[in-house]
């Protein structure tokens, strides 16, 4: 017996000596993170001792010299030790937060575009010493400070970080955490902004579908393109004069909804959009979906004469034609035109979008995965319209942290369409991060899914994501330490 474990013994010197030199070079390497080279200084002072194995019983040696082994983390003994930001100039905006815990392991996440940091930062002291592998634990705790649109965008961050330290710590995918995936590639559709110079507008189709190869378009058809020409609006000196769909103060066009304008489009201004979306499919062809949105802020009866004009180019889908609140005006709207209807951008949590799917109000779902609760919470909407016939496209437009939640979550749902892409003419996007197993981010218009990769499977580049900070805060991932007091009773009940 003494014999076979000298034998052991031996094997395991060996062992720890090839692994202290894939430690030490890592640790050498001028790319590895600060945290992670601690990370690793630590385990290399945690080894036991060999020698004092001859005085163990055989199972008892064999415990002992694995019990140090690090595979990825000790994932029951991890907790949050802090929460750090960076504001990137991505869609105007958009923060990217860096949740650190106490085994050098940090997970990304990202704050939805055009939202405040501080709605992820004001979560920080009540997630502190939290196991960051209770996902959902953490998830109940925080999910009462989210809201619709931009205001769940803290929440949605945090929840991504999540599952990348989960998978991190457990050295799996984010997927495969989410109960496994249904493909090995997501579609995306690339979304073209529109000009009012028709053939500009197309040099961006034909950069999209011939040079970067998506197979899948969106497009705007807005009553922007009408504001110029004569007798294609009525009412549109009021909206002229009170800001675009986008911007304005509270009196402004941007912030009536819908009903509220007194906008309407002419029998000229039908004709004049129909045509930009004829000439659009002129140049891509029949085969290629194509969906349209952000027509303009005007009632649904309106919204009903323009489907009916577009119908003859059979586009993927009408998006976002009324607010995603008035749930009978989305169903009159979808039981009157056979284009698919969708909407969903903006609302928060699987309970709200149950309204819509319930009496099939829409064709189409379409939550962002930044505010509408996160992965898992995005996945259970997925799921729920399946139930009910419905399928999932998602909305995206940040930076690659959320881009690839969004394969993520897209691989572990069966019945997803494709997923927004808004940076196409961002040459510096992809470049902000770097894929783990070295795959690319995207190729040919689809995002290949990591298939071994831990969590989100990319990695920061701090070089190119400091160059590209937007300019209101030029901080990376400085300390929050004024985040890390909490001051409130949070319990919604007594």
């Amino acid at each position: 017996m003494k014999n076979v474990l000298q034998e052991i013994i031996q094997k395991n010197k060996q062992r720890e000596r090839e692994a202290a030199l894939v430690r030490q070079a890592e640790i050498d390497n001028a790319e590895t993170p600060d945290n992670r080279r601690s990370f690793l200084k630590k385990t290399a002072l945690g080894g036991l001792s060999l020698a004092g194995l001859m005085s163990l019983s055989f199972e008892d040696s064999m415990a002992q010299t694995t019990s140090k082994v690090q595979k990825a983390s000790a994932p029951s003994d991890l907790k949050i030790t802090d929460m750090r930001y960076c504001l990137t100039g991505v869609m105007g905006g958009t923060a990217i937060i860096r949740i650190d815990t106490n085994q050098g392991i940090y997970g990304l996440g990202e704050v939805r575009d055009a939202a405040d940091p501080r709605y992820a930062l004001m979560l920080k002291s009540r997630i502190l010493g939290e196991n960051p592998c209770n996902v959902e634990r953490v998830f109940k705790i925080i999910k009462q400070f989210g809201g619709q649109g931009r205001q769940a965008g803290g929440v949605c961050a945090v929840e991504m970080a999540l599952w990348d330290l989960c998978g991190k710590a457990y050295n799996v995918p984010a997927w495969q955490l989410l109960g496994g995936r249904y493909r090995d590639t997501v579609r995306i559709y690339a979304d073209t902004p529109e000009s009012p110079d028709l053939e500009v507008f197309k040099e961006r189709v034909k950069y999209r579908t011939v040079e970067q190869g998506y197979t899948w378009l969106k497009m705007d058809v807005s009553i922007n393109v009408l504001r110029d020409i004569p007798g294609t609006l009525v009412n549109q000196a009021f909206w002229r004069s009170n800001g675009s769909q986008f911007s304005g103060d509270f009196m402004s066009y941007a912030n009536a909804r819908h009903p509220f304008t007194g906008i309407q489009v002419t029998e000229k201004g039908f004709e004049i959009l129909a045509q930009r979306v004829a000439d659009v499919r002129a140049v891509v062809g029949d085969e290629i979906p194509m969906s349209t949105d952000h027509y303009g802020h005007f009632d649904l009866n309106n919204m009903i004469r323009l489907g009916k004009s577009l119908e003859k180019y059979r586009l993927a889908w009408l998006e976002d034609m009324v607010p995603w609140q008035y749930t009978e005006q989305h169903k009159t709207i979808t039981d009157a035109l056979e284009t698919p209807t969708t909407t969903g951008e903006d609302i928060y949590l699987l309970e709200n979008c149950k309204p819509l799917i319930d009496v099939h109000a829409v064709d189409i779902i379409h939550p962002d995965l930044a505010s509408s609760g996160g992965l898992l919470e995005t996945k259970r909407i997925g799921d729920y319209a399946e139930e009910k016939g419905i399928a999932m496209a998602m909305h995206q437009a940040g930076t690659p942290v959320s881009f690839m939640a969004n394969v993520h979550c897209a691989a572990a749902t069966q019945n997803f369409l494709a997923l927004e892409h808004h940076s196409v003419d961002l040459p510096w996007w992809e470049g902000m991060v770097k894929t783990t197993d070295g795959r690319k981010l995207i190729d040919k218009g689809f995002a290949p899914v990591p298939l071994s990769a831990p969590g989100l499977g990319i990695e920061l580049v701090d070089d190119v994501v400091k160059q590209h900070l937007d300019a209101r805060d030029a901080s990376y991932f400085a300390p929050t330490k004024e985040w890390d007091m909490k001051r409130s009773h949070d319990r919604t009940w007594s």
